[in-house]
């Protein structure tokens, strides 16, 4: 069974840095990404229809983690399936950070801190994925790529935490499974 790919393959028209798709967000975070409308009043973040004009990729990647996780290979058919992975594997480390007795708030902090931490690009020694990502062109490249991933780490965490802690002050232990498993056998 083949892993599941970004339905924002199909995007045309779409800025590319090195070989990843810079594509729009719905956020309240500052950053480069282009801003798409907010959730309508009656739908949850939770629940976003793919047909939605405000489906982004970050909650494609909030639905799909479940499933890619138990994928040792991946196939990548474009620039959104690296954003894809990416997601992927900021999620698992995420998850590394929630501990079964740890209360929402503090979560929080721990994700939020995590998603500000100094962290990699595609070209740089210490990225894992570098032999599937490109670098940046030059250094302004380099620091738009950098300041949309922060977006990007930003929010997931934010959303991230809606899910695990559904449900009160306690984290979901169905999320909290995922904690060991690595996609492709890569971490952050």
């Amino acid at each position: 069974m083949p892993a599941y790919h970004s339905i924002f393959l199909q995007d045309q028209d779409v800025r590319l840095i090195g070989n990843i798709a810079l594509l729009p967000l719905r956020t309240r975070t500052r950053g480069p990404a282009y801003t798409l409308p907010p959730l309508p009043a009656d739908t949850l973040a939770i629940d976003v229809d793919p047909e939605s004009e405000s489906y982004d990729p970050l909650d494609e990647v909030l639905s799909l983690f479940r499933a890619n996780t138990f994928f040792r290979n991946f196939e990548i058919k474009g620039p959104a399936d690296r954003l894809l992975i990416y997601g992927i594997l900021f999620v698992s480390e995420c998850l590394g950070k929630i501990r079964a007795g740890m209360g929402a708030r503090e979560a929080e902090k721990a994700l939020l801190n995590a998603a500000l931490d100094q962290f990699a690009i595609p070209g740089d020694a210490s990225f894992p994925l570098n032999q599937a990502f490109e670098a940046p062109r030059d250094r302004q490249d380099a620091e738009s790529l950098r300041q949309y991933l922060s977006q990007v780490r930003q929010e997931l965490a934010i959303r991230l935490l809606q899910r695990v802690y559904a449900g009160g002050n306690t984290p979901s232990k169905w999320w909290l499974s995922f904690t060991k498993r690595k996609f492709m056998g890569k971490s952050l």
